[in-house]
């Protein structure tokens, strides 16, 4: 008998795949006991170094990652500010020992999906880790009222946007789809994904829909 297909990319009843990193051991194998616990979720790696996050986040492609905020080599913002240059598509979650706005802000202006503090209960960090794969954002009640502040303090308007990303809002407007904008702009469609999620999030819309009605009232290009 054949065996069975595997899930494709995408699919609902495809595993969450987590990356941990965290330079304190006890910590990360607490992590991975409390993920092999959860339905669903695999822990494919852990490292302990920044730049090793990255290397293994490029190399593994895990849905998401669980990232410390100071890690050796790499801080989580600059492991987040490198996956989002390198249009990765997994998604960050800070678990940090610091509620610190600049902690906080650093974060999430470099795109993380969520931070978590790391005394969360272990059914909030699960949680956390399947919104995050929904490509939802997480935060901690201690920290979800800076991230408010921050979020209303981004307007979104069209100095906000990169140039590429105004160049993919142009062509959304006119109806293209992400294979027209790619092959356009001569770049791969995972790339205009990227940038659209982007764009989405940074003039607060949640459709393309929305995304066009706005460019048309607002982008001159």
């Amino acid at each position: 008998m054949s065996e069975p297909p595997a899930p494709a990319t995408g699919d609902l009843a495809a595993p969450i795949t987590v990356l941990l990193a965290d330079d304190h051991p006890a910590l990360r194998l607490g992590l991975r006991f409390l993920l092999e616990q959860a339905s669903g979720i695999v822990v494919v790696g852990e490292v302990s170094d920044g730049r090793e996050a990255l290397a293994q986040i490029e190399s593994l492609q895990p849905v998401v990652a669980v990232i410390d905020c100071q890690l050796p080599g790499l801080s989580g913002p600059e492991i987040a500010a490198e996956v989002q240059r390198r249009a990765l598509r997994t998604q960050l979650v800070a678990l940090s020992a610091y509620r610190d706005e600049k902690f906080v802000r650093g974060m999430i202006t470099a795109g993380a999906a969520g931070y978590l503090v790391k005394e969360e209960a272990p059914a909030t960090i699960v949680a956390a880790i399947r919104a995050a794969a929904r490509g939802d954002g997480w935060f901690s009640p201690s920290v979800a009222g800076w991230v408010g502040r921050y979020v209303r303090r981004a307007p979104g308007d069209q100095t906000n946007l990169t140039e590429r990303e105004k160049a993919v809002l142009w062509l959304v407007a006119r109806g293209k789809t992400n294979k027209e904008i790619a092959q356009q702009l001569d770049v791969a469609e995972r790339t205009v994904e990227f940038h659209m999620s982007n764009i989405l999030r940074k003039l607060d819309v949640a459709s393309r829909v929305e995304a066009a009605i706005w460019a048309k009232d607002h982008i001159v290009l």
